[in-house]
């Protein structure tokens, strides 16, 4: 009985030392936001497909634009801003190209620098001092006013996401009363171009 004891105690020891038998855990990969330029051939149904893609897989889009590029040659860019682990990046990117009217994808948040910008239109009711302070506000964003009555502004802010965010915020205590964005318009820096 004392051996068992002490066989039962060596082993409770053994196993507080030894690490576990099953495998570690995975290391957590960190969520990246990419901005991805498509180039697509301009036909009907073209973008309910990628949208389709990614609403089928759950992957999350945070921003999306997309207009017609060339009109002789009926290409349209969708620029996309989407977010996951490198591994959900890559593989988004790899059914995108699988899709037929897709020419090219572009992952700009690692094959070049480039260029971001977004448009917001923020409209602002507000009457004295607060009026005065939304109009001295906009003018260091370098917001302009597109349209006034006695009682409200319309800004329009061109710039960085950050920029639009910091713009919002600050207009939210002075009479925030609505905002419409465009989402991210993004180009590659330098001669290179997608679909050349």
């Amino acid at each position: 009985m004392i051996k068992t004891a002490n066989l039962q105690r060596m082993t409770q020891d053994n196993r507080k030392k030894s690490k576990s038998v099953y495998a570690p855990n995975p290391i957590q990969q960190e969520i990246e936001s990419h901005t991805l330029a498509i180039l697509v051939n301009n036909e009907p149904g073209v973008l309910a497909r990628v949208i389709g893609l990614f609403s089928g897989r759950g992957y999350n889009i945070e921003s999306l634009t997309v207009a017609e590029t060339d009109h002789v040659a009926h290409l349209s860019r969708i620029t996309i801003v989407c977010s996951g682990t490198p591994a959900v990046i890559d593989q988004i990117k790899a059914q995108l190209e699988r899709l037929v009217p897709v020419l090219e994808v572009s992952d700009l948040t690692i094959e070049t620098p480039h260029v971001e910008r977004e448009l917001a239109l923020v409209k602002v009711a507000c009457l004295g001092e607060k009026r005065i302070e939304a109009l001295r506000s906009a003018d260091i964003f370098r917001a302009r006013a597109v349209d006034s009555t006695l009682e409200s502004f319309v800004f329009e802010i061109t710039g960085t996401s950050e920029k639009v965010n910091a713009f919002i915020e600050l207009m939210r205590p002075l009479g925030l009363v609505d905002v419409s964005r465009t989402g991210i318009a993004a180009i590659s820096r330098g001669k290179e171009a997608i679909g050349v």
